[in-house]
């Protein structure tokens, strides 16, 4: 999961926006909109972004149609400390 999660974080262009997002989703859990205004990202960023994560196992959603709430997945939570490395290099 190190290596997933480094290439998903911190190995491509989007990486920073997808740290940006898994850390708000640490704080809170929340739907696309709700990440869109509070990133001050376009909504087809955020989805981009989401289906990335969700792909490579970083984050997991409710099962809603509507208003789909994303959430750290269980992977992403057992490597914690790998993110917050990922985290603070991205920061810098």
């Amino acid at each position: 999961m190190d290596t997933v999660l480094w290439q998903t974080l911190a190995g491509t262009r989007g990486g920073p926006n997808r740290a940006r997002v898994l850390r708000a989703l640490d704080e809170q859990p929340r739907n696309a909109n709700q990440l869109a205004d509070d990133l001050d990202l376009a909504y087809n960023t955020i989805r981009h972004h989401l289906e990335v994560l969700e792909e490579n196992g970083v984050v997991t959603s409710s099962d809603a149609d509507y208003g789909v709430i994303y959430l750290p997945s269980e992977r992403a939570r057992n490597n914690w400390e790998t993110v917050e490395r990922i985290l603070t290099q991205v920061d810098d």
